[in-house]
This record gives C-alpha cells, sequence and structure tokens, in this order.
C-alpha cells in the first residue's frame, strides 16, 4: 500500500473535532510513508489531512477538475497536482492512483465519493480496503441506513464487509493495513 484516497469536506465553518481527525490522519499516514490522494482542495478537511501528511514525511497528490482551478480552488503545496477535465474523471482518476480509501466527514460530495466507491468494490472493481473514520458518530445515520438496506434484502449481509469503521485516526490507519484485499468473485452476490 502506497497510496490513500482520503474523501472529506472543503468546508472551513467545522467543528475543530473533524479538524483534529483530519490532522491526526495525514500525520498517521504520512508517518508510515503513505501518501494522501485527495480532491486537492485549499481548505477544510481536505487541506488540513494534505498539509499534515507532508509535515509529518508522506507526500499528497491532488487532484482537482480545471474549472476548480480557476476559481482558485486548488492546494499549491501540493507534492503533486493533477489536472482534469471533469469531476467524473477527478474521481476516477484518485480510484485509479488509490491503494485504500478513509472516508472522512463531509456533505453530499463525500457522501458520493463513498457509495460510487463502495459500489465498486461490491462488482469486485475496487478491490482495497475502505475505512469509514466515524467521528463522534458522524456516520451513524448513514450506517444504520446501511444495515436497514440489508436487513430488509436490498444488500447481501456479505456486503458489511465492503466497509470498516474506525472511531480514531490510528485506528483507521491499522484497519487500512490489516484489511485483505476483497475477493472480487463476490460481485456475483451483488444481485440478491
Amino acid at each position: 500500500m502506497k497510496n490513500v484516497a482520503v474523501y472529506c469536506a472543503s468546508s472551513t465553518q467545522l467543528d475543530e473535532k473533524y479538524y483534529r481527525a483530519a490532522r491526526e490522519l495525514g500525520a498517521e499516514l504520512g508517518k508510515r510513508g503513505l501518501t494522501v490522494v485527495n480532491g486537492a482542495g485549499n481548505m477544510g478537511l481536505m487541506q488540513v489531512s494534505a498539509d499534515a501528511c507532508m509535515e509529518a514525511g508522506g507526500e499528497a497528490i491532488g487532484v482537482i477538475p480545471t474549472f476548480m482551478i480557476e476559481q482558485d480552488w486548488h492546494h499549491r503545496g501540493m507534492t503533486q497536482l493533477i489536472e482534469t477535465a471533469t469531476m467524473e474523471e477527478r474521481k476516477a482518476t484518485i480510484e485509479r492512483l488509490s491503494d485504500a480509501a478513509v472516508i472522512l466527514p463531509g456533505g453530499i460530495g463525500t457522501f458520493d465519493e463513498f457509495f460510487q466507491i463502495a459500489t465498486l468494490k461490491q462488482l469486485g472493481l475496487y478491490p482495497h480496503p475502505i475505512v469509514i473514520l466515524n467521528v463522534d458518530g458522524y456516520f451513524d445515520p448513514m450506517l444504520e441506513m446501511l444495515q436497514r438496506a440489508m436487513d430488509e434484502n436490498f444488500m447481501r449481509d456479505i456486503h458489511a464487509g465492503i466497509w470498516r469503521v474506525a472511531t480514531t485516526a490510528t485506528e483507521a490507519v491499522e484497519l487500512l493495513l490489516s484489511t485483505p484485499l476483497w475477493d472480487s468473485s463476490i460481485r456475483r452476490f451483488a444481485k440478491i
């Protein structure tokens, strides 16, 4: 494992606990010589996690569409900045570059990224570990919804293994490193 996709908010109006978790995650990844791959935002949890990773000895690759660069929304201090034409290309590039993914709290964009990568894993197209960093129970309602989907046969119970849940940055990184690759033959269970 080398590159870890970190999906998270770019908001600047967050409680300090979310910034602290993003800094801790970035630092944990950097200390282990790992690279953060994110959306190259110059604010919020995106910026904080990338900076913490680089300060701890890791690298940060940012992937951002042209229209966001034109708005000056990009982080200018990334180890590498990759410009894409569209949001779809941005997501596909992050997926392609990453060997694992961590989901930090975020809004609709972060939810979209989580559900897309989880769907790809369910279909056997993204075999890598996915860890939800559930800061102060932020993701509890989403996890309850996913459990209900399994309880009511919209998903199989085996699909609960698509993601792992951590409550601290250290636990998240340990889960990334200890979770085996997903067995792509499980795709046959994507259909109920």
